[in-house]
């Protein structure tokens, strides 16, 4: 199987995340943005990463978005599932993952760049990366005013996540779950913000033991060594 992503897209991670969890082979090929089009426009009719190729005789030959990448994962390789067995379990952590994906993976982003653009620069300062960032700000529409509207939505979902996962290793039932993988990852680029790391200790240790869980090295800024 092949993964086209971007290598900093947080949405990417989740689609590795569940690749890793079901011990499912692949690689990935890493797409410059702008000319990303190119190559997803003819293979989805989309725009947007990740993208998985099955590679497989029988298989689709493309499937785009990190929750269809998910619902395939889990029809071609069930065990072990992200699927709970209780249906009303089930139910919650779908609603907690278009949650966490429709809105609070794109506050993350907001903040995330932003920092990026400003305190942050010094992460990494060359004129490329750079580009890159002012690009997915103007892209986004990454106001100060869009900001702190994110900011407000990243409050009240620690608030949310705090009651289910601080004392929880899973935010569902007794098992890792979808929910579980789409917080980790699309929380996870918080973790290069200090504030966000002296703040909420517990969200990245839930993070953390995802990830490794998953066996996808931990993002940055919680990378050991």
């Amino acid at each position: 199987m092949l993964l086209l992503q971007f290598s900093t897209s947080h949405y990417c991670r989740k689609a590795r995340l569940a690749l890793g969890y079901k011990k499912i082979p692949y690689q990935v090929e890493n797409l410059t943005p702008g000319l990303h089009v190119l190559k997803l426009k003819p293979l989805t009719g989309l725009t947007t990463v990740p993208v998985l190729l099955p590679q497989l005789e029988g298989q689709p030959q493309a499937i785009a978005d990190s929750t269809r990448i998910w619902q395939y994962l889990e029809s071609y390789c069930p065990d072990p599932p992200l699927t709970l067995p209780e249906p009303q379990l089930q139910q919650k952590a779908q609603m907690l993952e278009d949650w966490l994906d429709e809105s609070i993976g794109t506050a993350t982003r907001f903040v995330y760049y932003h920092f990026r653009a400003g305190a942050g620069k010094d992460i990494d300062p060359s004129w490329f990366s750079q580009l890159l960032i002012q690009v997915v700000i103007r892209q986004y529409s990454i106001t100060p005013a869009a900001v702190e509207l994110a900011r407000s939505r990243l409050n009240l979902a620690m608030e949310v996540l705090k009651s289910r996962w601080q004392d929880s290793p899973y935010l569902v039932g007794a098992n890792l779950s979808l929910a579980d993988i789409a917080a980790a990852a699309l929380l996870s680029p918080l973790a290069l913000i200090e504030d966000y790391r002296q703040s909420y200790p517990w969200l990245f240790s839930r993070i953390a033991q995802v990830h490794k869980t998953c066996r996808e090295p931990l993002p940055p800024g919680l990378a050991e060594g």
